[in-house]
């Protein structure tokens, strides 16, 4: 077993399915043609999800779904791009100035399970998936 793996398993889900969340995201990037998955546990901070196109070369990742683990009984997440990797046409992102790895990114907030939510970012995924080759 992963310890990505072992931190689902461990997890403990509240009423808000934040859990149902990550795991519909993870599950995407999953289908992603040429994508690894890094995943970095940092207890207490953030365990974060960061996947890469096998093609990309300037870039360690083209996203970052971090489970922002402050509390652990109410962990939300938080799900960040490079600004110039994809659009946000509804205008939900945050914009970060030098906020992923030292450059401009757009991140989205989540504290609930909410269908729609999971799938505008789950187009965000496919979109920074497709333009990240170099």
């Amino acid at each position: 077993m992963t310890q990505l793996d072992q931190f689902i398993a461990d997890w403990k889900d509240n009423d808000t399915h934040i859990k149902k969340a990550f795991e519909e995201l993870l599950a995407h990037v999953k289908t992603l043609d040429k994508t690894e998955v890094a995943f970095i546990a940092r207890p207490n901070v953030s365990y974060s999800v960061r996947p890469r196109h096998l093609e990309q070369k300037k870039r360690s990742l083209f996203a970052m779904v971090d489970v922002i683990d402050d509390n652990p009984e109410e962990r939300w997440l938080s799900i960040c791009f490079y600004g110039e990797m994809i659009t946000d046409p509804d205008e939900t992102g945050d914009l970060i100035p030098g906020g992923l790895l030292g450059e401009d990114g757009y991140c989205f907030d989540l504290d609930a399970y909410d269908a729609d939510d999971i799938a505008y970012l789950k187009q965000r995924l496919t979109q920074a998936h497709d333009n990240a080759p170099d």
